[in-house]
């Protein structure tokens, strides 16, 4: 063998690998959220970034079934109930990175690292500023009470994101208590539950109810659009575990066959620049420490969170739904 040739290929073996010309990302989160980023990760890196949407049900089942012949590399959902599954059916890989570890909280992470969170998504108690005091407020189990009777609304328990409430609540109060608060808020409902959280915040603003549980980022659409819309969020147990949060995040998918590059674009998305950016575009809260919030979600002020991981909302996924049915919450 030439001395040349020696030289080309100990030169190659000590290159660097080269970035993936492309990405797929399978996203439950919807486009107009996302693109703008993966946008600015193609000019910053030349990596193009292709997207396939649909519900994370959907998704999941379609990454199943293509199997080692996928070509996603990264899967991204907005429940942490549905990273879990993914996670529990072997279809996202274990990802070593100290960059991921240090910006996104152990609470907000799969613990084997299958799934990181890109963003923090607080469900809490909001009430109209007109015809409540916010010394009225205290806890989500305080809504079962009979003052509230006729004052509640809430969205339908088909949603995901009421699935994982109610899961986050059994791990911390135990299934007995929590059936009894669902029971006492259905029985203080003031009309059926809402298909959207939109349409539960503008029923308040209305007079149709004077409290509900709803996604804070829903509300912060409504005040970016009217800044005195009368409705405004009350941060729920604050003294008694602290307010539910759940997860927009992402995992690699475990066939992919551009692991490096789909952790280098994950690294890139838990970054402090990007965080900002990941979650001001629908007025969530970053999933890293210390970025700065969007001035809506600042004005409503800081808040402790439910330290729980968010893996519980699988865990215990079904078992809410269990109990939840037989609440006669629909």
């Amino acid at each position: 063998m030439s001395r040349t040739l020696i030289a080309l290929l100990l030169a190659s073996l000590a290159a660097p690998a080269l970035q993936a010309a492309e990405l797929v990302v399978y996203t439950e989160r919807r486009e107009p959220l996302v693109t703008p980023l993966f946008d600015r990760y193609e000019e910053e890196t030349g990596t193009r970034i292709r997207v396939l949407s649909d519900g994370a049900p959907v998704l999941i089942e379609r990454l199943a079934a293509e199997g080692a012949n996928t070509r996603a590399d990264i899967f991204m959902a907005v429940d942490a109930g549905n990273l879990w599954q993914a996670a529990e059916r072997d279809l996202l890989a274990p990802t070593e990175s100290a960059a991921l570890e240090a910006a996104v909280p152990a609470h907000l992470r799969d613990p084997q690292g299958r799934w990181f969170a890109l963003s923090q998504r607080a469900r809490t108690i909001v009430y109209s500023t007109e015809r409540v005091q916010p010394s009225e407020l205290s806890t989500y189990e305080a809504l079962a009470a009979p003052e509230w009777k006729g004052r509640l609304c809430l969205r339908s328990s088909k949603k995901v994101y009421n699935q994982s409430l109610v899961a986050t609540m059994i791990e911390r109060l135990g299934a007995g208590r929590t059936e009894e608060v669902v029971h006492g808020w259905v029985a203080n409902l003031a009309t059926a539950p809402f298909a959207d959280d939109t349409q539960l915040a503008k029923a308040i603003a209305a007079g149709q109810c004077d409290v509900g549980i709803i996604n804070t980022y829903y509300l912060g659409r409504l005040q970016a659009e009217e800044p005195d819309f009368p409705v405004q969020v009350f941060w729920a147990n604050q003294g008694a575990g602290g307010a539910h949060v759940n997860v927009s995040g992402a995992g690699i998918v475990a066939a992919s066959k551009n692991k490096g590059a789909a952790r280098d674009f994950l690294e890139w998305l838990a970054s402090a620049s990007v965080q900002a950016d990941f979650a001001s575009i629908n007025y969530e809260i970053p999933a890293r420490e210390g970025v700065a919030l969007d001035p809506v979600v600042a004005a409503w002020g800081p808040f402790k969170p439910d330290p729980v991981n968010v893996t519980v909302a699988g865990k215990r996924q079904a078992e809410a739904v269990r109990l939840m049915d037989r609440a006669g919450w629909r």
